[in-house]
């Protein structure tokens, strides 16, 4: 006799209060960004959380941020009336390696691509305009972030 067993489904992420969705693919569970201690990631985190208050700042509203396909995210999807912007924020401790805007290559673009098209199936609305945008935010020695933002990047 075959018996099915009811399980429920494993929780792959952890939310943080302001509803950012965190997800480890190496790791059984989720490591929660308190607990974060490569200072990659953490740079990373601070220019996004620098790049999402710069937004809010001039009228955006935050429809997610870090949204996930598999192994891919989008780091923010933020709204002005109909546009969506598809935002990609990339942190440096200084322009010695290139503009950060710079390191958004060719494949990173189909990617994030794919992932926005997963993002606009799901939520977009019918009237809605895309675009994607770059936010470049650069990191002094004292801590001091500075914040270039690439309206329409790239277009498909």
């Amino acid at each position: 006799m075959l018996r099915v067993v009811s399980m429920a489904p494993a929780r792959i992420g952890y939310s943080s209060p302001s509803g950012a969705h965190y997800h480890s693919p190496m790791r059984a569970h989720p490591v929660p960004p308190s607990e974060w201690t490569d200072p990659r990631h953490l740079r990373g985190l601070r220019g996004e959380r620098v790049a999402l208050a710069f937004l809010a700042a001039r009228g955006y509203e935050i429809e997610a941020h870090r949204f996930r396909l598999g192994r891919h995210d989008l780091d923010l999807v933020a709204r002005q009336g109909r546009v969506v912007a598809f935002v990609e924020v990339k942190t440096r401790r200084g322009a010695a390696f290139g503009a950060p805007a710079e390191a958004v290559g060719r494949r990173k673009r189909a990617i994030l691509a794919r992932v926005a098209e997963c993002w606009r199936l799901r939520w977009g609305r019918p009237r809605d305009i895309y675009r994607f945008d770059v936010i470049g935010v650069v990191e002094d020695a004292a801590g001091a972030m500075a914040v270039e933002h690439l309206v329409d990047a790239w277009r498909l």
